[in-house]
């Protein structure tokens, strides 16, 4: 299993971006996407994940701004980040539960992409 994140780059507050996670190599469309997050210093934080049925979860921090959606046909998971903060600056990184649980926690998943770069800047 290969997931590749892209979309990452540099906004000023209150702009926006668009992460992608492209997976390949799972035969099914039964897994969780999470997105999960790090700033230097700082653990890694889940923030967003969408199940094989489409059920989501948000942390709090970014729930009314963050949207995260699918589609299986393409086998990508989209993050869409609107009102960016500079607390929102961090490594970005994709993950698959092959279980397909609704969770933010990192231990859950089983596969990660190597992640992008967001910088939000003031």
């Amino acid at each position: 299993v290969q997931l590749v994140e892209s979309g990452g780059g540099l906004v000023q507050t209150g702009g926006s971006l668009n992460l992608s996670c492209v997976a390949s190599g799972f035969i099914t469309d039964d897994y969780t996407i999470g997105w999960f997050r790090q700033a230097p210093g700082k653990e890694r934080e889940g923030v967003s994940c969408i199940s094989s049925w489409h059920a989501t979860e948000y942390s709090d921090s970014v729930k009314g701004r963050f949207t995260i959606s699918r589609d299986n046909a393409e086998n990508t998971v989209y993050l869409q980040m609107n009102n960016l903060k500079p607390e929102d600056t961090a490594i970005y990184y994709c993950a698959l539960d092959q279980l397909s649980d609704l969770s933010l926690r990192a231990k859950e998943y089983d596969y990660w992409g190597q992640g992008t770069q967001v910088t939000v800047s003031t």
